[in-house]
C-alpha cells in the first residue's frame, strides 16, 4: 500500500524558512495549475503550504511533491483584516503553492513555423493590449486546448503572467510557449516574414470568421477588451472578420470570442 505523505509541521518561525526569492514567486491556488507544474517543471515549484488537511486532488499533489521532494508545510490559516482566522472552504482556498514565474520566450523562437503535414494549419495568436488577466488566463487555457503554437503580447498595458492568469488556465501557461514584445507592429510584421498570415478580429469588420481561408498558418490578433484592436493594428493585418450572431448582444467577451475563432479556424 502507498504511504500518503503527511506534510511536515511548520517549524518554528526563523528568518531561513521564507525562500530567499519569496517576492518573485506566485501563490498558486488552483490543484489543476500545480499539478501541471509539477508535472511541466516540478524544479520551478518551491513549497506547499497547506492550511487545512488536503484533500482530493490536493491530496495527490501532496503526493507528487513528497515525491520531488518539495518541502510541505502546514500552517495556521491566515487573518483576515481583523486579525480573525479566514480561509474560505472552497477547492481552492485551503492550499498554496509557490512557483517561480514561466520565463517568456524569444519572438524568433515563438515565430518558427513547422512543416507542412496533414491536418489543419498551425495558429498563433496575439493580445493587443489586454489587461484582465481573467480574460488572459482564459485565452491560455484556450489556446492550449486547441494546440496554439504560441502567444504574443504586449510588454506595455497588458495584464502581467501572474498567479491569476496561470490558475485561471488551469495548466495552460505551461504548455502554450509566449513572447513579450515591446513593439507589436514590429513583431507581427516579423511574423509575416517567417511566412504568417494576420487575421484581425473586431466586431465592426465586413468579412465573417467562416469565410476564412482555414489552408493557411494564421496568427489571429484579438484587441483591448473596452477599446478593441489599436488602429496600427488593424493596418498589419492582412484579413479582418467578425463571429456573426443572430442575437441582441453585438460583442462577445474576448476570451470567449478567441476560443469561438481558434475552434472555427481548426475545421478541415
Amino acid at each position: 500500500m502507498k504511504r500518503k505523505p503527511k506534510p511536515r509541521p511548520a517549524k518554528s518561525a526563523a528568518p531561513s524558512s521564507t525562500p530567499p526569492v519569496a517576492d518573485q514567486l506566485l501563490e498558486l491556488k488552483n490543484p489543476h495549475s500545480v499539478r501541471t507544474v509539477l508535472s511541466v517543471r516540478p524544479k520551478d515549484v518551491t513549497e506547499l503550504r497547506f492550511y487545512a488537511e488536503p484533500k482530493g486532488l490536493w491530496n495527490k499533489i501532496a503526493e507528487l511533491a513528497d515525491e520531488a521532494n518539495i518541502p510541505i508545510r502546514t500552517l495556521p490559516p491566515p487573518a483576515d483584516k481583523k486579525g480573525r482566522a479566514s480561509v474560505k472552504q472552497e477547492r481552492t482556498g485551503h492550499a498554496v503553492a509557490l512557483v517561480k514565474p514561466r520565463q517568456p520566450v524569444s519572438l524568433q523562437s515563438l515565430l518558427q513555423v513547422p512543416e507542412a503535414g496533414d491536418g489543419p494549419p498551425p495558429l498563433w495568436l496575439a493580445l493587443d493590449s489586454l489587461q484582465d488577466p481573467h480574460n488572459v488566463g482564459a485565452i491560455f487555457r484556450s489556446a492550449a486546448f486547441f494546440g496554439v503554437r504560441g502567444i504574443l503580447m504586449t510588454r506595455s498595458q497588458s495584464a502581467p503572467i501572474n498567479a491569476t492568469v496561470h490558475d485561471i488556465a488551469a495548466g495552460g501557461v505551461e504548455h502554450v510557449p509566449f513572447a513579450i514584445e515591446p513593439n507589436l507592429n514590429r513583431a507581427l510584421k516579423l511574423a509575416k516574414d517567417a511566412g504568417l498570415w494576420i487575421l484581425g478580429t473586431s466586431e465592426h469588420a465586413e468579412g465573417s470568421l467562416w469565410e476564412v481561408d482555414r489552408r493557411r498558418p494564421w496568427l489571429v490578433v484579438v484587441g483591448n477588451e473596452q477599446k478593441g484592436l489599436r488602429r496600427l493594428t488593424l493596418e498589419k493585418c492582412d484579413h479582418l472578420c467578425t463571429i456573426p450572431g443572430p442575437g441582441d448582444v453585438g460583442s462577445l467577451n474576448v476570451s470567449v470570442a478567441s476560443g469561438i475563432v481558434l475552434a472555427a479556424l481548426q475545421q478541415s
